[in-house]
């Protein structure tokens, strides 16, 4: 976003899923949108092949009302129509048995509801000239397929479809395959029919009937358009031509054409993911697909790229090869995050995207596993409402660092290599994760099965600690937990780990821990490091004294960028689930303040902030000395920068200005706040120009942190009226940084407004309210207020809900605050977002135990060094 039944049923015999005795190998469906009454009409005739004979038909609908059904023209009576709501199901009891090897096509006419949650065939609401209008749209993925039509909604049982759409003349139609007939039905209503598709899963059909107009390029063999409301077409340009780019690249390193006849993309108003990469009409928010080049800002033209990339990456692996089942969405998505930083290294190398993958996807992925309540990359799934919650960074960022390990393993080109052979060795169909495997050991000679079955099956990951004697290092592996409280049954799995030992001479990848223990020696120890380009999944532990010589050979440049990241991000985990002291860290980063690299950057500024906020609720001394202690760091180097930005700047350049800027103005440095302060005023009495893209957000939110309700109403009108929909996000994620109460409550109060803020949208003041003690503890009031209706318009179904009881949970520190988060959460009903919870109460136990174990010390360590003058800000 992103299978055989009987090896399933065998292989996990909890597992829900539908009969076997049918399965399908043909839809032809036909839908009507009806904005009028937000419901579609529909018909669909299934054609089955009959695996066993048996006298009924069972497949996957809900929220769908059937009004007559027939098998092979024979109708089937009302009362031999029987609905599981639970099951998600309905059964068609037969008269007579359809038997083993025979085929039959079984007829459904039927009305669903053209919802406004966002998933199946939904509705998407947009204003026009001051006017609300609509347009119909789809989201299957995970198992929404059964809200838009009955269907075997499963990813291996794969079928063709051949689609028709009725809709106003005027509307257009759009679906995975291009149109093969249009015909008039009416004065005023079309039908138009669309090519069959190939072999494809459920989850992957999509259709969209709206007012949209388009671009399109012709830099590819075939054609590629983007898709957007009137006005917003253009917007779509840079996206369009990243695309053609992006399926060059892809067909030529898979070695298969990219297989359908055109590739469209949808901005949609309405979206709870960021995109979806349905067969041949991949839909996007509109924030992920549209931008205007000159006025963007550097991050979000990276993410743009990025998501599209991610999304073509699965035309290939997902859509031409499918998982068996959701236990392998990991291979999804975890490929296509991969795969989206291959070919942006390729096409873009100026943006250097491995190295802030480090602090990017592989941070992401150390901070969730490093909980007890996280899951292995394979998870066993039971029930649909189960799936949502493994789209998070374990699917998608430990998939995709695990990938990224393998292939340094191995090597690209043979990575690459074992990918392709897979690909097409099982094209059309379905997989297990084993399957890749397997392609990658044949073509390496290396057991790949091995390796990646202890990394897949089991949660979590290693703390190596290197202990020094003469000449010899020992490497010690044991389970790393964020809250440093291992329970011994916890420590009993052994990692196969690529040590990748760095020295003068280079980097040693031949050396493997996969024992407790491991004992090397090197011909002097005057500098190494382990975890070369930090390419491994794991935390690094060595003596204070090492920490310093490591932090000398930083500054005297001996350590590549990942290696600096991956040191600062191994310092500040390891400070906070207490293996070494959070001063040791603090000592660090002290030394790095000529630091030219913005990605090492962010991780020193991120690290910094982690240790803010699990002090947030401790006296306000120690976070305002944290404060000067950032501004003293950054100083020099920002004042050496500056913050203007100059047509020549390289990517870098702009990201570095842009990263201490924002860093800046959060610890309170007087020249950026002036200068934030000015830029605002003059950006609302009408100079846009005065608010340069890149500092867009940092000034938005020191505006609301300073402001009072003038300014509240003065962000409010750029989030109502903005000039594009990138300052319009960013005003809504300013609204969340006031600390007044009579804010707060005005802000919190839009939340459940979908006529302000637009359901899809919801987090994103959640996520600046997250910033401050005051908005913290309104956001939490806020959520156990308005619990019910919060849980009726996010249904556990959707992943929506966890994110929203994540944020407004894991922001706290204390142990009276965790007692009430668990007291509430008693009486709940948690499916649907029980591992967000228990995740979310893991970082805060992290955080309770860090701010009692060094709170103090930091204290210590601040004042020692000079950080305590509040007027020295």
């Amino acid at each position: 976003m992103c299978m055989s039944h009987s090896s399933n049923s065998s292989t996990n015999p909890d597992r829900e899923v539908l009969p076997t005795n049918v399965k399908p190998t043909h839809y032809d469906l036909t839908l009507e949108p009806l904005f009028d009454s937000f419901t579609f009409d529909g018909e669909v005739a299934i054609s089955l092949e009959v695996n066993e004979t048996s006298n009924y038909v069972t497949l996957n609908s809900i929220e769908i009302e059937i009004h007559e059904a027939s098998i092979d023209n024979k109708s089937i009576e009302k009362e031999s129509i029987v609905f599981d709501k639970d099951e998600q199901t309905v059964t068609f009891k037969l008269d007579h048995d359809l038997v083993e090897k025979s085929t039959a096509v079984l007829k459904i006419k039927f009305t669903g509801e053209l919802n406004n949650k966002m998933a199946g065939f939904y509705r998407s609401s947009y204003q026009e000239n001051g006017e609300t209008k609509y347009l119909a749209t789809t989201q299957m993925e995970p198992t929404d397929c059964r809200r838009a039509f009955p269907s075997f909604d499963e990813p291996s049982l794969k079928a063709t479809f051949t689609i028709a759409l009725i809709a106003d003349k005027d509307l257009v139609c759009l679906s995975n395959m291009d149109e093969n007939s249009t015909e008039s039905i009416s004065d005023s209503k079309k039908k138009v029919v669309f090519n069959k598709t190939p072999l494809m899963s459920t989850y992957l059909v999509a259709f969209i009937v709206g007012d949209l107009k388009y671009v399109e390029t012709n830099e590819f063999r075939i054609p590629i358009k983007v898709y957007a409301t009137p006005g917003s077409e253009h917007l779509g340009e840079y996206s369009a031509k990243i695309a053609a780019k992006t399926l060059a690249f892809f067909e030529e390193k898979f070695d298969i054409p990219y297989p359908l006849p055109k590739c469209d993309m949808v901005a949609i108003h309405d979206f709870s993911a960021g995109a979806m990469e349905n067969f041949g009409l991949i839909t996007y928010r509109t924030v992920d697909l549209l931008l205007d080049e000159k006025k963007t800002n550097i991050n979000t033209k990276q993410r743009v790229t990025e998501v599209v990339m991610h999304e073509l990456a699965h035309q290939w692996f997902g859509n031409l090869v499918t998982m068996d089942f959701w236990d392998g969405l990991w291979l999804n998505e975890g490929f296509a995050t991969w795969m989206s930083w291959y070919a942006c290294d390729s096409l873009y190398p100026d943006w250097k995207v491995w190295e802030s993958y480090v602090s990017d996807s592989l941070q992401h992925a150390l901070s969730l596993d490093a909980l007890r309540a996280s899951h292995p990359i394979e998870v066993p799934v039971k029930r649909a409402d189960e799936i949502n919650q493994i789209f998070d960074a374990i699917s998608y960022s430990k998939g995709s660092s695990l990938l990224k390990m393998i292939s340094r393993w191995l090597g690209e080109d043979i990575f690459i290599k074992g990918v392709s052979n897979y690909l097409k060795k099982h094209k059309w169909g379905n997989t297990k994760t084993s399957d890749l495997w397997e392609s990658l050991s044949d073509v390496s000679g290396k057991d790949v099965v091995k390796v990646m079955d202890i990394w897949t099956k089991n949660i979590g990951y290693p703390i190596i600690n290197v202990e020094e004697s003469g000449n010899d290092l020992t490497f010690t592996q044991n389970r790393f937990l964020a809250t440093g409280d291992v329970k011994p049954e916890e420590n009993k799995v052994l990692y196969p780990v690529f040590l990748g030992l760095k020295t003068k001479e280079g980097i040693d990848e031949s050396l493997v821990l996969d024992t407790r223990e491991k004992k090397v020696t090197l011909s002097n120890l005057d500098f190494f490091k382990v975890n070369g380009d930090s390419a491994g999944i794991y935390r690094t532990a060595y003596s204070p004294e090492r920490w310093a010589k490591l932090g000398e050979a930083g500054v005297a440049g001996l350590l590549s960028v990942e290696d600096r990241v991956g040191l600062v991000a191994d310092a500040g985990a390891l400070a906070s689930s207490g293996f070494t002291a959070t001063t040791d860290f603090l000592s660090l980063v002290n030394s790095w303040s000529k630091e030219s690299n913005y990605v090492v950057w962010d991780e020193i500024l991120n690290r910094i902030a982690a240790i803010r906020a699990a002090f947030i609720f401790e006296d306000d001394e120690i976070n305002t000395s944290l404060k000067l202690f950032t501004v003293d760091l950054l100083s020099p180097k920002l004042n050496s920068i500056g913050w203007e930005f100059k047509e020549d700047d390289t990517f870098a350049e702009q990201q570095l200005k842009s990263s201490l800027y924002g860093s800046a103005l959060v610890a309170g440095h007087k020249e950026a706040e002036k200068y934030a302060s000015e830029a605002f005023a003059k950006y609302v009495a009408g100079d846009k120009s005065a608010v340069h893209p890149n500092l867009r957000g940092s000034i938005f939110n020191y505006a609301a942190k300073s402001g009072d309700s003038k300014t509240f109403d003065e962000l409010f009108n750029i989030y109502q009226n903005p000039e594009s929909v990138e300052v319009k996000i960013s005003a809504l994620r300013s609204l969340g940084r006031f600390t007044q109460p009579d804010l707060l409550e005005k802000i919190t109060g839009y939340l459940l407004q979908s006529d302000v803020i637009k359901q899809q949208d919801i987090y994103i003041p959640m996520q600046g309210l997250r910033a401050s003690k005051e908005g913290m503890n309104y956001l939490w009031t806020w959520l156990q207020e308005n619990w019910d209706k919060i849980y009726e318009i996010l249904p556990p179904g959707l992943s929506m809900l966890g994110s929203v009881v994540t944020l407004a949970t894991s922001g706290f520190t204390k142990r009276d605050q965790k007692q009430a988060i668990e007291d509430f959460f008693k009486t709940k009903d948690t499916k649907g977002f029980n591992q967000g919870l228990a995740q979310s109460l893991d970082v805060i136990t992290a955080k309770i135990n860090w701010s009692e174990r060094d709170s103090k010390k930091v204290a210590d360590w601040l004042s020692v060094n000079g950080y305590v003058s509040k007027n020295k800000l």
